[in-house]
């Protein structure tokens, strides 16, 4: 017995001890990555980025500097180093590979691109083959044994320094996305080592738990945490130092709007909706029409205010129309009558010329000129000094769409939160139980139809401005360029449907990613296809899940795994045996 006994503690100190050495090993790799940095990797300043200098990181070197250092952090948590551990609440090997492959990929992408773009090895200096090794030796953390644990109930911290946790990681958050919209679009290396870097580094907080405590954390400090975002969207347009970068943020914030509105339709009421875009273009040419346009057929000119409440009207009433007599229909029946109504938009658009139809929307030539906004003397077009910073034309649209974005956003959360809100999802779920239930279902959903269309048509009113120009080929089905209906509805899924920061994130990734790789453009829909089948297949509730999606999809692994203690509103604090 005894004898047995101390076989099996030799074991597992043998296995302790490898693991240790493997932890080790991996350290020391992040180090040498680190090292590698500070070498100039090639010979010429070809190579976007230039990273000819010695003592200086820059472009990629960037990335791999910080994967580097999150990776000799990992490792040094998973030896239990003292006033590190809560790096890692829910377990270091899973976070520690993802950290390590990152590392790994991203420099051998940077090397290998040196090789490619520049001609052959010989362009690599002394430190391209120091970061080619280096980055490699971390993948010893590949061969560690899995040490996934529950999340712990942590210590409370002080109330102000959980506060101070929420603004710095809004900080790094905004510092994250600068480096992405700033990289050069000539040049698509920059850009894809940077979704490398960050794709690993998100998944590795992910499985090591800290995206769990920060969740709980914003949760217990819903109030501080929306003040920070306002704070860190307002200041998007102050950190810009070219106007096709705000114009990048102004783009995402209509289309993620836009989108917003698309999830009330299919993430809450669960109908199927693909002609969504339809309803962007009702508000987008309500406002072309009577904002004063010289090509405009209606010789009106409204103020912004009454442009947008025009554009929301007409776009409630087309919603009805189209919704009242389609949505006793269901599933698939409903998709294509959408659909149809979304080309017979375009279509009587691109007629209305005055030749095959009335002359209301000057055909394909569309309604051009459309004149800046000014509200209150604020001419939208000039250039305005806030703040010792001089904001563009770009960045004061930006404004005014964060102001539209941040009223849409109550207006989803209100709505899903209240009684018609919770009708919505019981229809989503079972629409013959809900009736049985009492809920009229035609009613709801007609509400939440027209609802959609509504915030659609303010989102297009700014759009409309924006572009100065409304022309029939905006709006179709599928195409390159966004926004067109399956672009929505593929942020909305990819996001994750019903809920607030799905949709933004979603319409986000997919406008910014073709946009930065121009090449990619002509294979977007191939690429929307594939990553719809990649998240139906590992995570079919979305980036930012429903809590209540989330526990559908996983109900199998919910009965599987062990009962894990829930984590209370402080979950960002620290257990007294991780300090």
């Amino acid at each position: 017995m005894s004898t047995d006994t101390s076989k099996t503690t030799g074991e597992s100190t043998d296995t302790g001890g490898r693991a240790t050495m493997l932890r080790a090993i991996t350290a020391v790799g992040g180090l040498a990555s680190v090292v590698s940095t500070f070498l100039a990797w090639t010979w010429t300043d070809e190579f976007p980025g230039d990273l000819t200098f010695n003592g200086y990181p820059g472009g990629l070197q960037i990335l791999t500097l910080v994967l580097g250092l999150l990776t000799t952090v990992f490792a040094l948590a998973a030896m239990d180093l003292r006033g590190l551990r809560w790096l890692t609440p829910a377990g270091s090997t899973q976070a520690l590979r993802l950290m390590a492959l990152g590392t790994f990929a991203t420099t051998w992408f940077t090397v290998i691109a040196i090789a490619v773009d520049l001609g052959g090895l010989a362009n690599w200096e002394p430190g391209a083959w120091v970061a080619a090794i280096g980055s490699a030796i971390p993948l010893a953390a590949l061969l560690l044994p899995n040490d996934t644990r529950p999340l712990k109930r942590p210590a409370e911290l002080p109330s102000w320094a959980e506060i101070l946790i929420i603004a710095a990681v809004f900080a790094i958050g905004l510092y994250v996305v600068n480096y992405g919209i700033q990289t050069d679009p000539d040049h698509p290396e920059p850009f894809l080592g940077y979704l490398i870097a960050v794709g690993f580094a998100a998944a590795a907080l992910f499985k090591a738990g800290i995206v769990a405590r920060m969740s709980a954390l914003t949760a217990k400090y819903r109030s501080v945490t929306l003040l920070a975002a306002l704070v860190t969207a307002v200041a998007f347009p102050f950190t810009q130092d070219k106007a096709s970068y705000t114009e990048l943020g102004v783009n995402i914030l209509i289309f993620a709007t836009v989108a917003l509105g698309l999830n009330i339709v299919v993430g809450l009421a669960g109908l199927l909706d693909l002609g969504y875009v339809a309803f962007l273009g009702v508000g987008a040419y309500t406002a072309a029409l009577v904002s004063g346009s010289t090509s405009s057929t209606l010789d009106v000119h409204f103020p912004f205010w009454a442009a947008v409440i025009a554009g929301a009207v007409v776009s409630l009433i087309f919603g009805v129309v189209i919704g009242a007599p389609t949505l006793r229909l269901r599933g698939d029946y409903l998709a294509i009558v959408t659909l149809g109504f979304g080309e017979i938009f375009r279509l009587a658009m691109q007629n209305m010329d005055g030749v095959s139809g009335p002359s209301v929307t000057n055909g394909p030539n569309g309604i051009p000129n459309i004149p800046p906004l000014e509200i209150f003397g604020f001419n939208f077009d000039e250039d305005h000094t806030v703040l010792g910073r001089t904001l563009d034309s770009n960045a004061n649209y930006f404004l005014l769409m964060l102001l539209v974005t941040v009223v849409v956003v109550l207006v989803f959360s209100r709505a899903g939160n209240s009684r018609i809100g919770r009708a919505w999802v019981a229809i989503r779920e079972d629409e013959t139980a809900a009736t049985a239930m009492g809920i009229n279902g035609f009613r709801v959903k007609l509400i939440a139809f027209a609802l959609g269309a509504t915030l659609a048509g303010v989102a297009g009113t700014v759009w409309a401005h924006v572009q100065t120009t409304v022309v029939p080929e905006q709006y179709v089905f599928a195409g390159p360029v966004p926004p067109n209906s399956t672009f929505l509805l593929a942020a909305v899924i990819l996001g994750g449907m019903g809920t607030i920061g799905g949709p933004l994130l979603g319409a986000t990734l997919l406008f910014l990613i073709p946009k930065k790789l121009e090449f990619f453009q002509d294979y977007q829909l191939l690429a929307f296809g594939i990553a719809l089948i990649l998240i139906m297949r590992f995570r079919p509730e979305g980036i930012i899940p429903n809590r209540r999606q989330q526990l559908e999809y996983h109900e199998t692994d919910q009965l599987d795994a062990p009962d894990q203690p829930q984590l209370s509103g402080n979950a960002v604090g620290v257990t007294k045996a991780e300090a």
